[in-house]
């Protein structure tokens, strides 16, 4: 069964690049409805780009996958092979879906748009990542201040193409669920956001970005090396504010891929709420 929502429910905000645009609101909110309306397991329908839609697609996916190749992590760049996404037009979620479920066994499904913190979480331990299917405004393309479908592909999808980050996806999703209370709830969110969102590490000798945030935005892959960028703590990132509305000032670096893959998959698979109170009494750098 489908249903039919109204287009103000997805309203823009002030700061929106297409605010002042009524044919992209319009636009942007006829696309939300899609995901909407859909139901998990059911297809996934198709949404006929436009050509600016198409155009902003291929000159920051062309963008990113040059910086993807200076400051982006060997298994990013594997997903990214594995997955090959087009470069000339926006990609449909159907058929990323398909080519995702075919390497991992993780599933992209629809949604219109943000939609809370459990139920996002929550999916990914069903091996399922929830996918917004717009595009941000083709006056803007290197810019969005809300999740789009450059940063869902480019940047998870990508990532969930390799089983590797897929495994690890899901895992953190089971811990989601163990965080039955506010307070556990917002711990797992800051080491969530600090690694598989703004993660780096050492590799190779440089600093690379494992985070789908940083993989996504064309100035902050650039810009992440001017950060702050502290030893990986994991109770540093439990207590660390962030705003998602700037390029994050303190990131936290893993000494490898290894350790990173290492200490979240212990952290993840054992996370709870006595786990939470546990991390929180842990004396600072200890």
């Amino acid at each position: 069964m489908s249903v039919s929502i109204a287009p103000t429910r997805f309203e823009l905000p002030a700061d929106h690049p297409g605010f002042s645009d009524p044919a992209y609101r319009a636009r942007r909110a006829r696309i939300a409805e899609i995901g909407a309306a859909h139901r998990r397991g059911d297809p996934i329908p198709d949404v006929t780009y436009t050509a600016e839609e198409d155009e902003a697609w291929r000159i920051v996916s062309a963008e990113l996958a040059g910086k993807h190749r200076k400051y982006a992590c060997a298994e990013y760049l594997l997903g990214a092979e594995r997955l090959l996404l087009p470069t000339t037009r926006v990609p449909q979620l159907r058929v990323v879906d398909e080519r995702v479920r075919g390497l991992t066994g993780f599933r992209i499904s629809p949604v219109p748009g943000l939609v809370p913190t459990r139920t996002f979480y929550g999916s990914l331990a069903e091996r399922t990542f929830l996918s917004t299917q717009y595009i941000r405004h083709h006056s803007a393309p290197f810019y969005t201040p809300e999740p789009d479908i450059v940063h869902e592909i480019i940047g998870h999808a990508i990532m969930l193409a390799n089983p590797v980050f897929a495994d690890l996806y899901e895992v953190a999703g089971r811990a989601s669920l163990r965080a039955t209370t506010d307070v556990s709830l917002e711990v797992f969110s800051r080491i969530f956001w600090f690694t598989l969102e703004f993660g780096v590490l050492h590799e190779d000798g440089a600093m690379k970005a494992y985070g789908g945030g940083l993989l996504s935005s064309y100035g902050e892959i650039e810009a992440f090396r001017d950060a702050e960028i502290r030893p990986w703590d994991l109770l540093a990132m439990a207590t660390q504010d962030y705003d998602i509305t700037h390029y994050q000032p303190i990131l936290f670096a893993a000494a490898s891929f290894e350790q990173m893959l290492t200490d979240l998959h212990t952290f993840f698979s054992s996370y709870d709420d006595k786990a939470c109170n546990q991390l929180l009494a842990e004396p600072p750098f200890g």
